[in-house]
């Protein structure tokens, strides 16, 4: 009996081991950078990324500050692909805009059957995207001098929110829960009162982060917090944190959640993107409690922060117009990989992202 104690516990402490070196956060050194979609006058903020095929056939959509709606694909995937013979790619656009709708678009969300995308300014009006013109339709208008729409994601196929800078005392956040067909916008008397020069920043697309039914939406301006809903919107608490603050361009641009626990924020002050203090910030307890990370060192300013798929909340990946930065111990050091600039990022798997910016799409391959 002794001896079948001690070899189980042997293999229990291989098995620890074995765990241990799974979960070792590797070390990139490198991204390689390329360019799928270049147009100067195109200024995109919101992409996201249709997988076919787990983590190898994928599409990249965006909308674009032109109220363009488009999709990147693999030209094997196009049925007519003569003029495309030395092209790995193909890029197919369509304009939401018209004589009297100007569309700026910086959020949107794909989902299995459907995408959405909704505008800043007044009016927001909120579209349902197919890649049939024909098909494309505004399902959610809302006229008001404040109106300014941030950010949009999903729990899943029926439900979905978008959240927007306030136009009462509260933040704006509309919600779906049959499948984008209509849209409802809370009231006030549902939502944390918004503090004086509150608001959110439509930079990235990325001031939701949505776990199961776990919801985390950042504000920034001159008060930066963080609204959570545990149960898709129906409830909300409001937490502090210690992010760089007081000013209107300053506070969280940008959040992600690893799992219910741990979530990093990034932002900072855009007018002074080489400002490192108190701009980055982690939680371990879901959001209640936050500290600042690498004070005074690693990335400055930065609009978008992503956990790298597969890293156990180690690798973080945060991009802005001065460059891209990547780090494998949950965000205390930090690895300049480029100076090349790019507002936003989205993770196919543990190596491919796709990234936009100022004037173009491309895919990032990091690499050790």
């Amino acid at each position: 009996m002794r001896l079948l104690i001690v070899c189980l516990l042997f293999l229990a402490s291989l098995h620890s081991c074995k765990s241990k070196r799974l979960f070792k956060a590797r070390e990139v050194t490198k991204v390689e950078i390329n360019t799928l979609l270049q147009d100067s006058l195109l200024n995109i903020r919101a992409i996201d990324l249709v997988k076919i095929m787990p983590e190898k056939v994928n599409i990249c959509a965006f909308l674009t500050s032109r109220g363009e709606f488009g999709t990147i694909l693999p030209n094997y995937l196009v049925k007519h692909t003569d003029s495309l013979k030395d092209r790995k790619h193909y890029v197919h656009k369509i304009n939401l805009s018209n004589d009297t709708l100007q569309l700026n678009f910086r959020a949107m969300a794909i989902r299995e059957k459907r995408g959405y995308g909704i505008s800043i300014g007044n009016p927001a009006v909120l579209f349902s995207l197919d890649a049939d013109l024909e098909k494309n339709k505004i399902v959610y208008q809302e006229v008001h001098p404040k109106a300014f729409y941030d950010s949009m994601d999903f729990w899943n196929d029926e439900e979905g929110m978008a959240i927007g800078d306030p136009t009462e005392d509260c933040m704006s956040v509309i919600i779906t829960r049959d499948g984008g067909k209509t849209w409802n916008k809370l009231s006030c008397d549902d939502l944390p009162k918004a503090k004086e020069g509150e608001a959110a920043f439509a930079a990235s697309d990325t001031n939701i982060a949505i776990v199961g039914d776990h919801t985390w939406v950042a504000t920034g301006g001159k008060a930066s917090r963080i609204l959570y809903s545990p149960n898709k919107g129906k409830t909300w608490e409001v937490f502090d944190t210690p992010i760089v603050q007081g000013k209107e361009t300053t506070g969280m641009y940008s959040i992600d959640f690893y799992d219910e626990n741990n979530g990093f924020a990034i932002g900072g002050d855009y007018t002074q993107p080489n400002d490192t203090l108190a701009n980055k910030i982690r939680t371990s307890d879901g959001g209640r409690n936050w500290q600042v990370v690498a004070n005074a060192k690693g990335p400055g300013y930065r609009s978008c922060v992503q956990y790298i798929p597969n890293s156990n909340a180690k690798e973080l990946v945060a991009v802005g117009f001065k460059g891209i930065d990547y780090s494998n111990d949950a965000g205390n050091n930090w690895r300049h990989l480029s100076d090349e600039g790019f507002y936003t990022i989205r993770f196919l798997n543990d190596s491919v992202a796709y990234a936009a910016g100022r004037g173009r799409i491309s895919k990032l391959t990091f690499r050790e």
